[in-house]
Order: C-alpha cells, then structure tokens, then sequence
C-alpha cells in the first residue's frame, strides 16, 4: 500500500544481545563492580569490544550466532558509573529513575520493609555499584574460567573493584523455586526474533531500544554516540520463602486442593498451562497436550469476571492482555531475564536455612513507563481492574499478613473464596537500574579516555 511503512531492521550487531535475545544458557555470573580509577576503566571496557579476536572476553551482540558460543557476556553501568567514567558532558534527560537510581526509588515499586534498600545485599543498596558485568556459560568450567580471566583484567590499573557476585544456575524443565516454568511470556520485537502468538500486538522497536524514531515518547541521551541503541534494565535479586509458599499451600487445603491453589494464585499451573486454557486441570480435560507454541496463545476477552483466571493472579497482573486496567497494556510491556539461585528446595528440609530465590534482568527503555509502571499499578496497586483496595499480586507483591486479601470467584456468590492473611513469599535483597549502551557506546567511552574536560553530566 502506498503509505505502508517499510519494516523496521535493527542494527543487530550494535545491540547488546541480552537486549534481544534469551540465551538459553545453564549458569549465570553478575558481577557488581566499583570503578576506581576513570582511564583504567575505559581501558577495561575497550577490551570487550576490540572489534577482532582477543584474548579479553567480547561483548555478545544480538547478532546471529553461526554456532552456539560457549559464554555470552553483556555490561550495563548505573548512573553513577557513568559519572564515574569521567566522560565529556552527557545528559539522560526523559530517565530520571536511571539518574535517581534503584535504591532511591525503592519505595515507588514496593520495596520497603525486609525489601528496602538498607537490608540488600553485595553493596546493591549504596552508590558504590557503578558496573553489572553478566556472565552466562554453558557449564561450571567455561564459567569459572571465564570469570578467572575477567578478574585478572579488574586488577589491571586498579580499574574496577569488585563488589560482590551473584551466581544462578537453570533448573530442570525451565522451573523456578515454586516449582512453576519460567521464562513462558515475552513480547515481540517489532525487527527482533518472532516470539510464539500471545494474540498481543507486536511491540515498537522503540519500546526497548533508545532509537531515533518519530513517534518515541523521550529525547535520546546525549551525545548520540552514548545514547543510540541502548536499553535500560532493573537487575533484582529476589528471594522466594519456598517453605512459606508451600506452608500456605497446605494451610488452605481444606478449601481448595493444593495445586489448584498454586494454579489460581499465578495464574498458570505449575508446568506452565495456563488457566485460561485448561481452568481446572493441568492438561485440558480431553487430554489433548497443549504445546510450547500454545501456552500463551489466549487472552481475557472471554474470563471477564475472573472465573477461569482470577483478576488478582501473578500472571494477569503483570501482562493484563486485552483486559481494560490502568495503562495501555502494549505500552507498559517487559523483557525478563531470569535464572534461579541456591539449591533446589528439599520438602523433607523445609528449613534448611539456605536462601534461594531468583535473579532477574527486567529491560525496557523507560524504567518509569515499564518496570515501574506495572510495579506500582498493576503489581502492588489495591484498585487492579476494579479489585478490594486490599489486593496486591499474590506472588510479588508487598503484601502483610495483617491485611493480605485474594480472591477467587465462584459462578456463585457462595462458591467464591477469599484468601486472606498469607505473607510476602518474595523479598528484595538487591537492585540496580543500569543502562546497557550499544557496541558503539563503549567503544566511544573506551576512546574518551583522556578527555576529562566537561565531565559533570547534565540532567
């Protein structure tokens, strides 16, 4: 047609490949690095992106792989590296939770208490955390060999310090500590890979990659060089109280029968099928397997009332679909990356005493109208889709046990049953906003290591 637009191709090999794609790998390393000495750090960032062959690990681009690598390494910097890095003037003008940081916003998405900033681990909560190096490997050996080589380069100048690390490891079958598959739904990215049919609208390059495209919604950091072809991301450490989930479980029995309770609360049922698709049993009732290609292939339209799915599950606070709720939901749409940490959970150890949890990577472009947006309004806001001022996400949410609240309707007023009184089953123990700049962007922070003139950013 004559005013079709042509198809949006992204310059893969200028994106950090986390952006775009899962890596699908076993075993995960974040370090939380601290920049000590400016030249020597943009030494140190120049050797991941060298451009040939080195002996430094190499930043992994979104690029296509030939062959599957061993590791895959990615880099983000908080706001106060940037300042750190001493760079020419620059200035993230439309990112003001990126500028404020993850601990001064703590308290707009809910992490307050147990979860506040104060009690997080690895230094996450002070302004010393300036680098969030990620590290995926296919095993423990290319993992720990990789990390022996990267440590040698922080030593290098006294270019950066290590803070701390956070280490994950996949699980059988994609699960997580609850026991639910992970990872199920991702949106598509308008030039990205295509994701299985979610009925949802293929998302704007622009909604996950700073790009210079007219109908953007934020001015492109400054100078472009830096800007172009990033993303940001809200990297969280967050500990699941497997033997409180499981307790609670048990505790309703009575009522409702224990997996269909875990079902109701997420939204799916613990190997991924979704309760839209098969409400009261884990494969549908025919016995027909759903597929892979299946699971996310439903919306809402048809469970207005919650019957099928409750409002308040996990799953439909955090990707409401086609429902009408605060927020068009296509605007407010995440990229996750997440892999557990700690062993597995032993039911004959309930209280072993070992935390385990999962580390998260939540990219967006805006922090505020993503991350934060389904934090505050959809996750931990009482009012979700008409709900009791009392409801939150009964997974993630900052609930008490003094006013906690889910419900579950029934066809009638009496079958409905009301949840009341369960915990918080996940804590905050670590956060960092971090912008992960394009190849470009760390070579021109790599290049700018003798200009020091104008380095106070702006807003």
């Amino acid at each position: 047609m004559e005013n079709e637009q042509p198809p949006v191709t992204l310059p893969l090999d200028n994106i950090q490949g986390l952006i775009i794609r899962g890596y699908n790998m076993n075993k995960v390393r974040y370090f939380i690095l601290h920049i000590n000495k400016a030249d020597a750090a943009k030494h140190f960032i120049g050797n991941f992106v060298g451009g040939v062959p080195t002996s430094s690990p190499q930043i992994t681009t979104a690029a296509p792989w030939d062959k599957k690598p061993s590791y895959c390494l990615n880099i983000g910097f908080t706001f106060e590296g940037l300042k750190a890095l001493e760079l020419p003037e620059f200035s993230f003008q439309s990112f003001n939770s990126f500028r404020q940081g993850a601990p001064a916003q703590a308290k707009e998405i809910g992490d307050l208490g147990e979860s506040a900033p104060e009690h997080w681990k690895g230094e996450l909560g002070t302004p010393n955390v300036h680098v969030l190096l990620s590290l995926y490997a296919q095993d423990d050996d290319v993992l720990e060999s990789q990390s022996t080589t990267l440590r040698s380069l922080f030593a290098q100048g006294e270019a950066v310090n290590e803070l701390s690390h956070f280490d994950g490891n996949t699980f059988p079958d994609g699960k997580i500590h609850f026991g639910y598959k992970d990872g199920i739904s991702q949106p598509t990215i308008e030039g990205g890979p295509q994701m299985p049919s979610d009925r949802q609208a293929i998302i704007p390059a622009y909604q996950f990659i700073v790009m210079n495209d007219d109908k953007r919604f934020y001015e492109i950091p400054t100078p472009h060089e830096l800007g172009l072809y990033g993303s940001f991301v809200a990297f969280r450490v967050l500990e699941q109280d497997v033997a409180g989930f499981e307790k609670f479980l048990q505790d309703y029995a009575d009522k409702i029968e224990p997996e269909k309770l875990a079902a109701k609360l997420c939204g799916r049922w613990r190997n991924g099928v979704p309760l839209a698709l098969s409400p009261d049993a884990d494969e549908p009732p025919d016995q027909t397997p759903i597929s892979c290609n299946q699971l996310n292939d439903f919306d809402y339209s048809d469970d207005s009332k919650g019957l099928r799915c409750p409002i308040g599950s996990h799953i439909r606070r955090t990707n409401p679909r086609a429902a009408k709720v605060q927020g068009i939901t296509s605007n407010h749409r995440l990229l996750r990356r997440g892999m557990p940490y700690g062993p597995p959970y032993n039911p004959n150890s309930p209280d072993d005493g070992i935390e385990r949890g999962l580390l998260g990577m939540f990219i967006c472009v805006s922090l505020e109208n993503q991350f934060e947006f389904v934090m505050k309004n959809w996750v931990n806001k009482g009012d979700f889709a008409g709900l009791p001022s009392n409801n939150k996400d009964p997974l993630v949410g900052d609930n008490s046990s003094q006013s906690s609240e889910f419900n579950i309707p029934g066809e009638l007023p009496q079958n409905s049953l009301k949840i009341q009184g369960f915990q918080q089953f996940i804590k905050t123990r670590g956060s960092a906003y971090c912008f992960l700049p394009s190849i470009t962007a760390l070579k021109y922070i790599a290049a700018n290591g003798n200009n020091r003139q104008g380095s106070n950013p702006s807003c």
